[in-house]
């Protein structure tokens, strides 16, 4: 008697997340993220987060300035959308979220079970990486649920296109 081989089950399309800011590497990271997808046959998804304000001393202006950092990041994402839709032909899932960056991150990934690997661009300035993945790599490498993939903010587009 021999064994049939199992039927494997079609797996759904990696999904690649992107932070989305007005970092410098964000482009390289976008850049290399839609490279991924277009060789896989994934998609793209984008994450904005919105910081909260300090300003409380007036309710209006503290609401004011609230809606005014939710049409910036509305405006940045629909930019960035549109260039994840010419690169790769293919629309990506947007998420925005108020609050701290690391935690809406990390709940984000931990929330939607398609993405399938972080992609951060690294800054080249002498701060370091950034904030967001200097707290990735020190506190979470570990125990996040997907891979992540840091992409150096130095690269040159043909850097990116010969390793992706």
């Amino acid at each position: 008697m021999t064994d049939k081989p199992k039927k494997s089950a079609k797996m759904p399309p990696r999904t690649f997340l992107c932070v989305v800011d007005e970092s410098e590497e964000l482009s390289q990271a976008l850049r290399y993220a839609c490279r991924r997808a277009n060789n896989t046959g994934g998609r793209i998804a984008l994450l904005y987060v919105i910081e909260p304000t300090e300003f409380q001393h007036w309710m209006a202006v503290g609401d004011r300035m609230k809606e005014e950092a939710r049409e910036g990041a509305e405006e940045l994402i629909q930019v960035v959308a549109s260039v994840v839709q010419k690169r790769t032909g293919h629309t990506p899932v947007v998420y925005i979220r108020e609050g701290k960056a690391e935690e809406e991150l990390v709940k984000l990934i931990d929330e939607q079970k398609d993405i399938s690997v972080l992609i951060l661009g690294a800054s080249t300035g002498p701060e370091g990486p950034g904030p967001l993945v200097s707290y990735l790599l020190k506190e979470k490498a570990g125990t996040l649920r997907v891979p992540m993939t840091v992409v150096p903010g130095g690269l040159t587009d043909e850097q990116i296109d010969a390793i992706s």
